[in-house]
């Protein structure tokens, strides 16, 4: 089962002031605005921040539905744009296994790898021990997931109160976050 008390503590971790919370709330606005301005429901555009789950793909995603591709092309270009992940899970993995885990805990995190909740274990796997650190993995990762989702809830709502420009601030508050972080 999942410590719930270090599952805790990685989901709050995200108020810290140096988190990445409010850059990745941002995009995600800016995505929940562009997924409705291209007709998407609101149950798709949640979907999609739902399965995706990264800037990145979302944007593929939007922009290979612009252009009518099929949903074969779609996959296959948000597995691509997302493959750049896999870096980050390679130096994620020795810092979060333990042999005392169960399997389902890292086949149930994969999903949550994405900058902004490596950024946040990264700077804080030293102050939990080895054995639960997947789980404060997980709480990072649920956090910053939430966060997406809601945040693209907020953007389709709010997508006929933003212009051209405002999106595009919005889009681009996640990748300086990084880029300064970096």
């Amino acid at each position: 089962m999942i410590n719930i008390n270090i599952f805790l503590k990685g989901l709050f971790s995200i108020k810290r002031l140096d988190s990445p919370a409010i850059a990745l709330g941002a995009s995600f606005i800016a995505i929940g605005a562009l997924l409705k301005n291209i007709g998407f429901t609101i149950n798709e555009s949640i979907f999609s921040s739902f399965l995706i789950y990264a800037l990145p793909g979302s944007l593929v995603l939007a922009e290979s539905m612009i252009i009518g591709a099929s949903l074969l092309n779609i996959f296959l270009a948000v597995w691509l744009v997302n493959a750049r992940l896999y870096p980050m899970t390679v130096s994620l993995m020795p810092i979060v296994i333990s042999k005392n885990q169960p399997r389902w805990k890292y086949y149930l995190s994969c999903h949550f790898v994405a900058v902004s909740s490596w950024l946040i274990m990264k700077s804080k796997y030293k102050e939990i021990d080895k054995k639960y650190r997947i789980d404060f993995w997980i709480g990072i990762g649920t956090a910053t997931w939430i966060i997406a989702i809601f945040s693209t809830i907020i953007g389709y709502i709010s997508a006929d109160y933003l212009n051209k420009n405002m999106m595009i601030g919005l889009a681009i508050v996640n990748p300086v976050y990084f880029f300064c972080m970096m």
